[in-house]
């Protein structure tokens, strides 16, 4: 949904030559071409171009080459394509290109050949072309970008490049049996590649064959784009898909019939939520960001901390990515909340209730590092012993308080090996049916030792739960539940908290008892069929409750918006910042007897790092709260007659 297709002319056409080594642009195209014929093309220098088998084929008369322009001029665009360059083609992408007064041209100029020609693979050069077409000055840009849209001041200081979402993990070693492993995303020689362009502001950003992404750093300008080909070889060039950047869309806004949406707060403190009663009144409150609002009707709020609102376009709110209440402290009738941030420690504040004293809440460190973006809590050892399950220095672990003393520093348990720590993605549930709570990543599954037995080994069973896109893998918060009715326990996730994809993995036993799973794909990319005709990325927030009050629970994830701040490093990044509940629906016509039904909550909230259902006012209908980049919002559940409501949520 939320797809709008807008031709330019009728001579561009979608080609309908599947990709070999791509899924097609992570945008909607303003412009398709398939090569149908060179209308809206001309060429420039040394380079005979023709349209032939949905191809664009360029052939250079002599080395220095030449260019097919378009005859559209942009200024921040979108660029997708698959081209194959062989023998000695030498071969790329000008951007911005513009006039000189001697008949040239100049512009940026993004190398796509190998190391064939004496420029760097995918690297951006500030170029000057002669009135023949020759490049005769070529400047390589500093490389950089990250986080940030517009580079300043200019000249810019060089940059790291942007991460791959495991910045901190700590992972020195990499295990033998991991289950899932980076993409070869290198360019292929006299092969086909696919290569996705955004040239915003002052940053180009390139990704080759779907991998990590690469920025250079490069003056503004206005211009066609222009296709080169040079060297003694040729280059294909198809299904071509160009958008007009600089042109930004805001769906009209949606919020379900089945819900009604209250605004808690319009700013952007953090990305956590948690629920609890907790100034002792009888009515569940709500705890995001720095504020504690006083429920039943969640008009009146008091800080729990001094906080400040964060620029949601340009900076990270570091406070809060996650919150959580319990009785930490061992007073359940006075709940506590403990906050998680990713990054340098101290990671982990446990904040003590005052216990119906009007002031800002007590606050001690208990965990130094969290290298994880995602974080959970649980009952690891057993009912209402709360721990927060996380990674740091390249493990899976767990800390809980000591209760002989719980606001020192909490004692942490290792439960997988160094190594298996991955920045997205992580759950708990009982996967092998024997009461104890295991837990999950997309590296597999860790079993939790039995009671007694005196093995503080957990053991591993390795599982690919996660896929790459753009140079990222891994989901969010994993739910464990019995999708399909088989009585055995599945699971079911976001792939890639920063790109494509949604699945459940069915539990499979064999005659021996041995685990496996199958996946099922839910939602991919724009070039796949989807449930419900549903796409949208950046799935870095998930939750699971039993919305419908039909008895099995349903997932809840939606669209972290500006994920990556307002970047454009991340695939679809100006798309709805939607809220989506699946209904699992029990189906034996369905893959694995089971399948997850899309139902759009709103599509201007969207998620944060987790998604908090619980019944705030007891009336029997799962309420939605969520904190983004937009605020802190509400979904108030309307109840349904007939159908009989059951406990169930997400973790307070």
């Amino acid at each position: 949904m939320f797809r709008k297709w807008a031709p330019w002319f009728a001579a561009c056409l979608l080609s309908n030559v599947t990709p070999v080594f791509a899924s097609g642009p992570s945008f909607h195209p303003d412009i398709t071409m398939s090569g149908a014929s060179l209308d809206g093309w001309h060429s420039f220098g040394q380079a005979e171009w023709r349209a032939e088998n949905g191809e664009i084929v360029g052939t250079p008369k002599q080395a220095a080459g030449g260019w097919l322009v378009l005859d559209r001029s942009y200024q921040d665009i979108l660029f997708y394509s698959e081209y194959k360059c062989t023998g000695g083609c030498v071969t790329g992408l000008l951007l911005r290109a513009e006039k000189t007064p001697d008949g040239g041209m100049k512009g940026v100029y993004v190398s796509l050949s190998d190391t064939t020609s004496d420029m760097e693979n995918l690297a951006g050069y500030d170029v000057t072309l002669d009135a023949q077409g020759k490049i005769v000055s070529a400047t390589e840009e500093q490389r950089g970008g990250g986080f940030t849209r517009v580079v300043s001041p200019w000249p810019p200081k060089p940059q790291p490049a942007a991460g791959d979402g495991r910045m901190g993990m700590g992972r020195r070693e990499s295990p033998a049996d991991l289950p899932l492993h980076p993409p070869d995303t290198k360019y292929r020689t006299n092969d086909w590649n696919s290569v996705e362009f955004s040239f915003d502001a002052n940053v180009v950003r390139v990704n080759l064959n779907d991998g990590p992404q690469r920025g250079s750093l490069a003056a503004e300008g206005y211009g066609p784009i222009a296709l080169y080909i040079g060297g003694t070889g040729e280059v294909e060039y198809r299904n071509i898909a160009i958008a007009d950047l600089s042109l930004k869309t805001r769906e009209p806004n949606y919020t379900s019939s089945d819900f009604h949406k209250q605004t808690l707060n319009d700013f952007y403190y953090g990305w956590g939520q948690a629920a609890a009663d907790f100034n002792h009144d009888g009515y569940l409150d709500i705890a995001s960001g720095p504020f504690v609002y006083y429920g039943p009707d969640f008009t009146k709020r008091r800080e729990i901390w001094r906080g400040e609102a964060t620029d949601p376009t340009n900076d990270f709110a570091m406070d809060s990515h996650e919150e959580f209440a319990g009785a930490f402290t061992g007073h359940p009738e006075w709940p506590d909340l403990i906050t998680v941030k990713f990054g340098g420690g101290p990671c982990v504040y446990l904040y003590v209730n005052p216990r119906g004293e009007n002031r800002i809440w007590e606050k001690y460190p208990v965990v130094d590092n969290v290298s994880s973006e995602i974080s959970i809590v649980a009952d690891i050892d057993g009912p209402g012993k709360p721990a927060l399950v996380f990674a740091s220095d390249g493990y899976v672990r767990y800390a809980e308080p000591d209760p002989a003393n719980p606001t020192a520093p909490w004692i942490v348990h290792n439960v997988s090996e160094r190594g298996y720590a991955v920045a997205h993605g992580l759950g708990a549930g009982d996967i092998n049916g024997d009461g104890l709570v295991d837990i999950v990543n997309p590296y597999g599954w860790w079993e939790h030792p039995k009671p007694g037995s005196g093995d503080q080994t957990w053991k591993y069973h390795p599982q690919a739960f996660a896929q790459y896109s753009h140079g990222f893998m891994g989901g969010a918060v994993m739910a464990v539940y019995d999708v399909n009715g088989d009585g055995l326990a599945d699971v079911v996730t976001s792939l890639a908290a920063h790109g494509w994809g949604l699945a459940w993995f069915e539990q499979k036993r064999d005659a021996q008892g041995n685990i496996s799973f199958v996946k099922h794909m839910v939602m991919d990319d724009f070039s796949t069929k989807n449930a419900g005709d549903v796409t949208f990325s950046e799935l870095h927030g998930s939750g699971v409750a039993d919305i419908n009050g039909d008895g099995i629970p349903d997932f809840l994830v939606g669209k972290r918006w500006y994920s990556h701040l307002d970047s454009g490093l991340d695939p679809y990044t100006f798309g709805p910042p939607v809220l989506y509940w699946y209904e699992t629906v029990r189906d034996p016509k369905a893959p694995g007897g089971a399948k997850l039904v899309p139902h759009l909550i709103d599509n201007d909230s969207g998620v944060g790092n987790t998604v908090l259902a619980v019944d705030l006012n007891h009336d029997g209908a799962m309420d939605i709260v969520t904190s983004t980049r937009f605020g802190t919002f509400i979904f108030w559940g309307k109840p349904r007659p007939g159908i009989g409501r059951h406990a169930g949520g997400g973790a307070h």
